[in-house]
């Protein structure tokens, strides 16, 4: 009897010892795998056999949290270690996104048909979603600070990717309550093109569609970096001045920011590069006129269309060499059937079609092929 009792015993604590060691292995590899972003700042994806670990370290300026979301698919088990964070049952089918950055991600995907919400909907330009919206498919959800927490509840979507300017969003906590699934999406914090363009993982990991979103990403990437190593064989160095006035200050992107950060990519001097932060410039006119009067290119001169339209806001525009020699290039030309600019909507995504913009427009015999996708030169 005793030698059966500590057979028993043995059999036992050896179970349990496998299983704690099962567990263990289990819990081990959240912590071992490998991130597979590589150029946003601010997002983290872990991925796992049957579910991923999504976070978002920075979403919103100078965070001083971030989120961690579990997209777990149907029948999968996720650790216990995990179920502190929130759980998202992936794929989703229905959708309501917050920014018009997040329209072109669906569509690349193809899953724009799971859009049923959007706080803003004028502010949408894409032909394809405009359709659905004519349609009725897509209803008016209010707007990103206070959505219309009636028309939500009524939509129920899987799943709302919102973003915030703070911690303090008031709508989304509210939502969060009632228990919607809400993300937060900071890829309008990235300063990188390509770390902007990289949150199509995110909506990869939430539909499932991890391989597809991949190899976008890759393909944008692989563009990008061709049309930067093209802009090396580069002959000259043009200097470049952005912005415009807008009532009493000049406004043009500070050194470490997104548009500057295209500049220097598509081989050309951004008269601010130097310049410290990621947001806008203020500036006065004096102040702009003394260091670029002489600048060779004028890209992205504010909401202007047309150099007459320029020199009626301010005559003194007319005083600047790029206006003289009418090399001045805006995206404001090219709008959506609403009125939304088709650049905001879609540059951030296609970083690769906004460098060879600019290298066919600052260097234009190194793609004598190329037509310009966002940008044109005013008239």
């Amino acid at each position: 009897m005793k030698k059966l009792t500590t057979t028993l015993l043995i059999i036992v604590l050896l179970t349990a010892f496998g299983c704690k060691k099962q567990q263990n292995d289990k819990t081990d590899n959240i912590t071992t795998a490998t991130n597979i972003v590589t150029h946003a700042s601010g997002l983290e994806i872990y991925r796992y056999d049957g579910y991923s670990v999504v976070k978002v370290t920075a979403p919103w300026p100078d965070a001083e949290k971030g989120f961690t979301y579990v997209m777990q698919q149907k029948g999968v088990t996720i650790p216990d270690s995990l179920s502190q964070y929130s759980i998202i049952p992936v794929p989703i089918k229905t959708v309501v996104v917050t920014s018009t950055t997040h329209i072109p991600s669906l569509e690349m995907l193809g899953v724009e048909n799971s859009l049923v919400g959007f706080p803003g909907t004028n502010y949408i330009s894409s032909e394809k979603t405009r359709a659905r919206i004519d349609a009725g498919k897509v209803r008016e959800a209010g707007a990103n600070e206070s959505l219309n927490t009636e028309v939500m509840i009524d939509l129920s979507p899987d799943a709302v990717v919102g973003f915030s300017i703070s911690g303090d969003n008031k709508t989304l906590s509210t939502l969060e309550e009632t228990g919607t699934k809400v993300l937060y999406n900071g890829d309008w914090t990235e300063q990188s093109p390509l770390g902007k363009a990289e949150w199509i993982k995110f909506f990869g990991e939430l539909y499932g569609l991890q391989e597809k979103a991949d190899s976008i990403f890759n393909t944008i990437e692989k563009d990008y970096k061709y049309a930067q190593n093209i802009a090396k064989n580069a002959k000259n160095t043009p200097t470049v001045l952005s912005g415009a006035m807008y009532q009493d200050h000049w406004y043009l992107p500070q050194g470490g920011s997104w548009g500057a950060l295209f500049m220097k990519d598509a081989h050309a001097e951004y008269l601010w590069a130097d310049s410290d932060g990621t947001g806008s410039h203020t500036l006065s006119f004096e102040t702009v006129l003394d260091k670029a009067q002489n600048a060779d290119y004028w890209v992205g001169p504010s909401q202007f269309t047309s150099l007459h339209e320029m020199v009626n806001d301010n005559p003194h525009y007319a005083q600047f060499k790029a206006f003289q020699d009418k090399q001045v290039y805006s995206f404001a030309t090219k709008t959506g059937a609403t009125g939304g600019l088709l650049y905001y909507e879609v540059a951030p995504n296609r970083p690769d079609l906004v460098l060879k913009d600019l290298v066919k427009i600052l260097h234009p015999e190194l793609l004598p092929d190329y037509e310009l996708h966002f940008f044109e030169k005013l008239k």
